[in-house]
C-alpha cells in the first residue's frame, strides 16, 4: 500500500516563508511533470517522516491534489536528520522511471577462506523500471567470488522488467588479501640474505682493492 501525503497548496515563497512553514510542522514541496504547471505544496512533516522511514518512492497525494507522485529528490538539513524540501514528479501506473537502488551482498565468498576480505565499492546503482515495481533493494551473490576476483554491476540479479542503467563494467565488490598481509608477503623470508645492490660479479665480501 502506498504512503499517502495530505498536501496543501502554498502561495508564499522565499526563505522566510519556508522557515515559517517548517515551524508550523510542514515541509515545502514542489510537484511537476507531465507537461502540467508546477505546484508549490506543503506536506505534514510526520507524513514525510513516515514515507522516508518506510522507504517509499511512490506516494499518493491527497487533499489539494489527488494523484500519484514519485519522490524525485529530498533536501536534508546539515546533519541529515530532517527533510527541508521535497521534489515530486507526476507519474502514472504504466510509466517507467530511473531510480537509484541499494545493492546488498549475499552469500559467502570462497576467497575469504583463502585469507581474503570482501570490499564493496559501490552500494547503489541506477535502474529503470515501472514506477509501480521499484525494488526495495538488489542482490549481488558473492558465492563465486574468489581471491583477487571482482564482481561488476552486470552480475547483479535484476527483477523482471528492470533494466540496469549503471554501466555493467562498474566494479561493485572485490576479494583481496588485507593490505598488511600483502606487504608481509612482499618482504624477504626470515634468514634470507638480502640482495646487495651494486656488488660487481665475482666480487667477494671483504675483498680489498
Amino acid at each position: 500500500m502506498s504512503e499517502v501525503l495530505k498536501v496543501e497548496v502554498r502561495s508564499g515563497k522565499g526563505k522566510r516563508h519556508t522557515r515559517r512553514l517548517r515551524q508550523l510542522g510542514a515541509v515545502p514541496a514542489i510537484l511537476y511533470g507531465h507537461g502540467e504547471a508546477s505546484l508549490s505544496l506543503s506536506v505534514p512533516v510526520d507524513q514525510v517522516r513516515s514515507a522516508v522511514r518506510h522507504g517509499a518512492r511512490v506516494v499518493d497525494l491527497d487533499g489539494a491534489v489527488k494523484e500519484k507522485a514519485f519522490i524525485r529528490d529530498l533536501q536534508w538539513d546539515t546533519f541529515g536528520l530532517e527533510v527541508l524540501h521535497m521534489d515530486l514528479t507526476r507519474v502514472s501506473a504504466d510509466e517507467k522511471v530511473e531510480v537509484e537502488v541499494v545493492v546488498e551482498l549475499r552469500g559467502e565468498a570462497p576467497g575469504v577462506k583463502e585469507g581474503g576480505i570482501v570490499s564493496q565499492f559501490v552500494h547503489q546503482v541506477d535502474v529503470e523500471c515501472l514506477v509501480t515495481a521499484i525494488p526495495e533493494k538488489l542482490s549481488l551473490r558473492i558465492n563465486g567470488l574468489g581471491l583477487d576476483h571482482s564482481l561488476t554491476a552486470a552480475d547483479i540479479e535484476l527483477p523482471p522488467g528492470t533494466t540496469l542503467v549503471t554501466p555493467g563494467e562498474t566494479v561493485i565488490a572485490q576479494c583481496v588479501l588485507p593490505k598488511a598481509e600483502e606487504e608481509a608477503a612482499a618482504l624477504p623470508s626470515e634468514g634470507a640474505e638480502p640482495e646487495l645492490i651494486g656488488r660487481k660479479a665475482g666480487e667477494e665480501e671483504g675483498e680489498e682493492s
